[in-house]
């Protein structure tokens, strides 16, 4: 417990503005002016670094670009591999798990090692590595390089610790899995082939052992050669050379025939009695043409065989169509007997398992479904019905079935809202579904005992939200709204407005404001438009309200400083004053010059809403002569106060979405006032603009004088904040006309031009908002560079935007002695305005009256672009904004019981006891914090977060009982910072090299989480408490449980003694080093893993470390005893039991002559 005492005798209680117009900010190095009666103020701070820690806790979503895939028949745990090198575990819902190789090499191939509790990867820089999955966080055992050979092909055998690896040159090496070294044997590619063969056979693509006998090895090679290799008698048993190339090969159960596919879209049957050539070659989809040709069609990439007992056997495929058709759906194909029915996809197929019960190749297969792993998505096919119903997904493979624009994180959520989120999008979901189990059941997990509502929301490029429960470290979809359900579609003959706009996603999505206790929900769009939506549990019939702000004005001629502070701030040139031209937005202007239309237009006939969320009000910004309305920066929604306010890099505007009306509309610099800390003279934006207009008028008769303001990289934000660095004020001590702007717009589109580039993803959404040709790589990979090149501009002309608004119970004065309720605006030039309002108590009034807003001239100054607001109180409690209960409009009225607004307000001396009045203003910037007390507006605390880089995402959060600033900066940093005192407690370079999707899309939330989309398809949740680190192993679920191997099918005394034994092949005594001897130290080198048994990490190094690994063997040890003694007494019994049945048979047989027989 540390306490932190501050003296506020002496502090400053400036006057609102010097001689000069510029405010004199209090600060600790300020002079003081008038001093408030002495007092002290403790602060009883109680987090420590101690309770901070970085670590990821669960990643959601879509393996990004998959490349291989793995299934443990046991253990019912799937795997699938990625070309970053990651590889994500399946189970049953709640176990999912990311492992992710150092080197980011692509998986080639998975094997597991069945029913063992372990996994090989083989990667594309020529490593296997063996991962031990009984811990809940797999760790590699081993891993081994190759240094001569490209790996191309693995093969592990149920029950065996000896994996095949199939290589580039044609060779074959054998692996000892136990060991991870390189056994002496190998099987040369100038072996495998005939002496005469004069080509080589190529890459190895397959390897298999014959169900038959253990002892025999199938290898198929590129060029369409397979030799069957005895591997007792090291030579070939059969050579076949086919013409065209082998894709793959799947063996009968019985082990006398098997299948290939071919890159002519053909699958060739063979029989080992006959090998010359195949006994059936068959075109799935190829078409006999006139003269007797068959069509050509595409390879068949994978083909699987397999039989069962109570109908004919499945053939499935993937591939395979003909080339007549252009542009059809990748297809998977089942053949049933004489049925063939063609799945079609939605995206390119990587691959595909038929999943069965049993282990053992030489047993009737049963296969019950097929799991196919898409480009961008993963479906299980039902084939226990005819008709092939998929299962329903209960994993969250669709977070990017749009691409994701933004998020938002809310972390201890009211505890009924997500079952009635859940409730209402439960009645949207499919019904075609499979009826069955998931079969992907393996694992276990339980909810962890420190769980609370989470909700994950996010935006996406179709301007459809999802919600998402994410409690408990999972992730499921709760509901999903759409946004373009709001506007008409435009006619298919219409070139107007919205389809010139944006390119193609005029609803993307950009911020997210959503108040959980009131449940109203709040969307920016990138077409500079703001909907609000109302919770109801009721459908109903309601007319949008459409409201339309102008937030733009044109700034022509040079102001002379001389002018007095009376002049209009606009002077025409040829002296004429203006006349004010009123909006039309439905005018038929031509497309060159567009005025006062908005970008969209609002359905405004009566429309049905299901139950959910329905749209209330749209507030759009419209079109100034000819310009486009820039995009929406900051937003901010207070349900208490029923206000909205929004701003963009031309200024502010608040509406009332109670009364359906805007209350303010004003350009950045009116708010100051007199109070203008710059001193901003207004320039000529651009000589050739030919339009003489320069007084522009509100939508809703309100006068405004606005500022145009360039389109830089300020207003192109990061999760709704500008992301410019500091820029450079204008020089100081020039006189300053009110309403002057301060310089030309950098970026003016032609009437020709979009003004918005089409809406991206997360993924690749770069700085600056001009269209540039940069490839997505390399646009992700220029953050720093982009956003560099950008300073220049700015310092050039000094643009300010809007880029964060907050409404507060707070002092809108230093003379103020009691919170009333306030605005706070910052901008993208530090500066910090506090604008007091005056709302009516009454219900009745606040419906019938007018909201007054009333700009004081306020300023708080602080480097770089402000990003946040929070308030404390004197006692270091986090004051919450105040809130109205949620209640549902469409309820139909009781007579007895008027339905009243219940609001819950925090006001700062309602949440103080003997601390006396006032309160704490938390401000963050992109590169300093500040704390300021109010109402004397003295600065308390200052910190500067970064001098190198700036501050992207910055919040206060709850953490451990208390609170903090977390903040996280563009070179990757993640800090927090103690409250009030501005502590540093934890800076963590947790991700070196940041990309626009991770800026975008990275938010805080309470308890010590955070999450951020780590690519295009998935979302990478983490941890900065420590106490949540801890409980981590207990949230997560288990991928391995012991669970008794199935027993193999009795084959019978007589068909396994004459039929051949294939469990008498020992390969150890072919592989191991007394028989084949050591191989070549330079063909591979074996490499230690750092992981390990989970309870030995503590450990490892000392005593108790060995007596640990020397219990766990012995168990293991005793266990294999245990199994064997059973298995020996199982054998003696049924030698007992065949002993007697003989001796039974021979003594009936004894006393018989030869001719009873």
């Amino acid at each position: 417990m540390k306490k932190f005492r501050k003296v506020l005798d002496g502090l400053t209680t400036s006057s609102p503005v010097n001689q000069g117009g510029s405010p004199v900010c209090g600060s600790a190095a300020g002079t003081p002016s008038t001093a408030l009666t002495p007092r002290e103020l403790e602060i009883q701070e109680t987090l420590m670094s101690e309770h901070f820690q970085i670590c990821k806790t669960v990643r959601h979503g879509f393996p990004y670009q998959p490349t291989a895939l793995a299934f443990d028949p046991v253990q019912k745990i799937l795997a699938i591999g990625t070309r970053s090198g990651g590889v994500r575990l399946l189970g049953r819902p709640g176990v999912d798990c990311h492992c992710q190789h150092e080197s980011g090499a692509a998986v080639l191939q998975l094997q597991f090692l069945i029913n063992e509790g372990a996994l090989v990867t083989a990667c594309a820089d020529d490593t296997l590595h063996l991962w031990n999955l009984r811990q809940r966080r797999p760790a590699i055992l081993h891993s081994l390089k190759f240094n001569r050979e490209r790996i191309t092909f693995c093969h592990l055998p149920f029950q065996s610790k000896w994996l095949y690896v199939g290589t580039e040159r044609g060779n074959t090496h054998i692996v000892n899995i136990e060991s991870f070294v390189l056994s002496g044997y190998v099987i040369m590619w100038n072996k495998a082939i005939e002496l005469s063969t004069k080509t080589h056979p190529g890459p190895v693509v397959h390897l298999s052992d014959s169900p038959k006998d253990e002892g025999k090895l199938l290898i198929g090679f590129e060029s369409g050669t397979i030799v069957m290799w005895d591997l007792r008698a090291k030579r070939a048993d059969f050579r076949i050379y086919y013409d065209e190339a082998i894709h793959s090969v799947s063996w009968h159960h019985e082990g006398r025939q098997f299948m290939c596919s071919h890159s002519d879209g053909s699958l060739s049957m063979w029989n080992l009695r006959n090998t010359a050539k195949p006994f059936q070659v068959t075109f799935p989809h190829g078409k006999t043409q006139r003269d007797g040709r068959k069509e050509s069609c595409k390879p068949i990439l994978k083909v699987e065989y397999k039989t069962s007992r109570n109908s004919d056997a499945f053939i499935v495929f993937s591939g395979g169509l003909s080339y007549d058709k252009a542009g059809r759906r990748p297809t998977l194909t089942i053949m049933h007997g004489k049925a063939i029915t063609v799945l079609e996809m939605d995206y390119p197929i990587v691959d595909f398992l038929v999943l069965c019960d049993t282990p053992y190749l030489n047993e009737v297969q049963e296969p019950y479904a097929v799991a196919v792993l898409l480009e961008k998505d993963f479906v299980v096919v039902d084939l226990s019905q005819s008709n092939f119903p998929i299962f329903e997904n209960p994993y969250p493979m669709d977070i990017h079935e749009s691409p994701v624009t933004c998020t938002a994180y809310f972390a201890d959520c009211p505890p009924d809202i997500i079952p009635v989120l859940y409730s209402i999008g439960a009645k949207h979901k499919k019904t075609s579904y499979s009826h069955k189990e998931w079969p992907l059941r393996g694992g276990t997990w339980t909810v962890g005992s420190q769980t609370y509502p989470e909700i994950i929301i996010t935006g996406h490029a179709d301007g459809s939200i999802k919600f998402w429960d994410a409690t408990a470290i999972t992730l499921q979809m709760l509901y999903k709204l759409k946004t373009s359900k709001v506007f008409e579609k435009p006619k298919s003959g219409d070139v107007g407005r919205s389809a010139e706009l944006v390119e193609e996603d005029p609803y993307a999505i950009q911020m997210i404001n959503w108040c959980p206790q009131s449940r109203i929900f709040c969307v920016v769009g990138i077409s500079a438009h703001v909907i609000l939506y109302r919770f109801s549990k009721h459908d109903a019939n309601t007319t949008i309200t459409s409201l339309e702000v102008r937030l733009q004005c044109e700034m022509e001629d040079v102001i002379s400083p001389s002018d007095t502070e009376n002049t209009p701030c606009f002077s025409d040139p040829s002296g004429l004053s203006p006349q004010p031209q009123p909006p039309s937005p439905r005018s038929n202007t031509p497309d060159s010059v567009r005025d006062s239309i908005p970008c969209l237009k609002v359905k405004d006939r009566t429309i049905r809403m299901p139950p959910g969320y329905q749209a209330e009000l749209v507030v759009q910004l419209l079109w100034v002569d000819g310009e486009p309305p820039q995009q929406i920066t900051s937003l901010d929604l207070n349900s208490a106060y029923g206000l909205l306010a929004l701003g963009n890099c031309n200024g502010l505007a608040v509406v009332d979405y109670l009364q359906k009306t805007i209350l303010l509309c004003m350009n950045t610099l009116e708010l100051y006032g007199s109070a203008d800390p710059f001193q901003r003279l207004t320039r000529s934006p651009r000589k050739n603009r030919q339009s003489t207009s320069g007084l522009t008028e509100l939508s809703d008769n309100q006068v405004s004088l606005d500022l145009e303001r360039s389109k830089s990289p300020t207003s192109d934000h990061v999760n709704g904040h500008c992301t410019s660095p500091t820029s450079q004020p204008c020089p100081t001590g020039r006189a300053r006309v009110p309403g002057g702007t301060e310089g030309p717009r950098l970026a003016r589109r032609g009437p020709g031009r979009p003004p918005f580039r089409k809406a991206q993803s997360a993924a690749c959404m770069e700085v600056s908002l001009p269209v540039s040709s940069l490839t997505e790589e390399s646009r992700e990979n220029s953050f720093s560079r982009s956003r560099s090149s950008s300073v220049s501009s700015i310092d050039r002309e000094t643009k300010e935007a809007v880029t964060t608004l907050q409404f507060a119970e707070s002092y809108g004065r230093k003379s103020d002695t009691l919170p009333t309720p306030c605005l706070w605006v910052g901008t993208s030039l530090g500066l910090v305005l506090i604008i007091p309002m005056s709302i009516p108590t009454d219900e009745q009034e606040r419906q019938e009256d007018p909201v007054t807003v009333a700009p004081t001239g306020t300023v708080l100054m602080l480097k770089s672009s402000v990003l946040r607001f929070a308030f404390l109180d004197c006692g270091g409690a986090l004051i919450n904004s105040p809130y109205e209960v949620w209640r549902d409009q469409h309820v139909p009225d009781v007579p007895d019981r008027p339905r009243k607004r219940k609001l819950v307000n925090f006001s700062p001396s309602s949440s103080q006891e003997a601390s006396g009045d006032g309160h704490l203003a938390v401000v963050c910037s992109e590169r300093q914090a500040k704390v300021f007390f109010m109402p004397s507006q003295a600065c308390l605390y200052v910190h500067n977060i970064t001098e190198s880089s700036f501050v992207l995402r910055a919040d206060v959060v709850s953490v451990c009982n208390s609170v903090c600033l977390a903040c996280f900066c563009a070179n990757g940093h993640i800090m927090t910072l103690s409250l009030p005192s501005l502590r540093p407690l934890l800076d963590v370079n947790y991700l070196p090299l940041t990309d626009m999707r991770i800026a975008r899309t990275f938010c805080f939330t309470n308890g010590g989480q955070a999450l951020y989309l780590c690519s295009p398809t998935e979302m990478q949740r983490i941890t900065y408490s420590q106490e949540m680190c801890d409980n981590l192993q207990e949230m997560l679920g288990e991928l391995f449980t012991p669970i008794e191997t199935p027993e193999a099918q009795n084959r019978g005394f007589l068909k396994g003694f004459f039929g051949g034994n294939t469990q008498n092949f020992d390969r150890e005594e072919l592989f191991g080093e007394a028989a084949a001897g050591k191989a070549s130290r330079s063909l591979a080198q074996h490499i230690p893993g750092q992981g390990g048994l989970e309870g030995m990490k503590a450990a490892a190094g000392g005593v108790v470390g060995e007596l640990a690994r020397a219990r766990i063997a012995l168990d293991e040890r005793g266990q294999r005893l245990g199994e064997l003694e059973e298995r020996t007494a199982l054998m003696m019994s049924s030698a007992d039991t065949f002993s007697k049945h003989a001796h039974e048979l021979m003594l009936k047989c004894k006393d018989k002559k030869w001719y009873q027989f």
